[in-house]
């Protein structure tokens, strides 16, 4: 008898385990996870990048990747990049009733950082890669149904006349250096609450008028 009521112990255990694993598992399907760096933060908007594309600064031609020429035909000049920015509320509401942005859930773009970095891990700034850089910028990002363009400077003149850019000079573009460009955009909804979203271009510096 005791053997038996041993026996019906364990499986009353084990069927109470099986409940509580299986309420945990609905709940982690029910319960939503926002681990993204847009929803970040306490403001009720964040900040989606459609498209990154950069040009050299001495011709207007956008692409998804950039070709830094270290010195041009015009000298030495910026290189620049446009970002398409959209508003997303973290509370989207329903299909029936969808949450439309207020004044206070637009975002304003102040500023901006660019990192660069190289895919075997050398990435000293100076040495292996151009110093990293803040910089200034203004756009409001209003609603998700419009693109709000942002252009910004991407290469810096003054890095391609330092290390490691000033060494590509005259080696008609045998000597090239690719790295990935992480530009990240900070800025506030209009309640001051901090919003950021990072974007990533190829840029691939070298000598290519020589």
């Amino acid at each position: 008898m005791r053997l038996l009521a041993m026996n019906a112990l364990i499986h009353s255990a084990a069927r109470r385990r099986a409940v509580v694993g299986a309420a945990l598992v609905a709940a982690a399907i029910v319960l939503p996870g926002c681990t993204s760096r847009q929803m970040e933060g306490s403001a009720s908007s964040y900040l989606i990048v459609d498209a990154m594309n950069a040009s050299r600064g001495d011709v207007d031609d956008y692409s998804g990747v950039l070709e830094s020429d270290v010195i041009g035909p015009t000298g030495v000049v910026a290189d620049v990049a446009k970002i398409d920015l959209r508003l997303g509320m973290k509370d989207p509401g329903t299909t029936t009733n969808p949450a439309t942005p207020t004044s206070t859930n637009f975002i304003t773009v102040t500023r901006y950082h660019v990192k660069y970095v190289r895919s075997d891990g050398r990435n000293t700034p100076g040495v292996d890669v151009p110093h990293e850089f803040d910089g200034g910028a203004t756009v409001t990002v209003r609603d998700s149904a419009s693109i709000s363009t942002l252009v910004i400077t991407l290469v810096r003149a003054q890095a391609k006349l330092e290390a490691p850019l000033l060494a590509l000079r005259n080696q008609g573009g045998q000597v090239i250096l690719t790295t990935i460009a992480e530009v990240t955009l900070y800025g506030t909804d209009q309640a001051g609450r901090d919003v950021a979203v990072q974007a990533k271009i190829n840029v691939t510096f070298a000598d290519y008028g020589s």
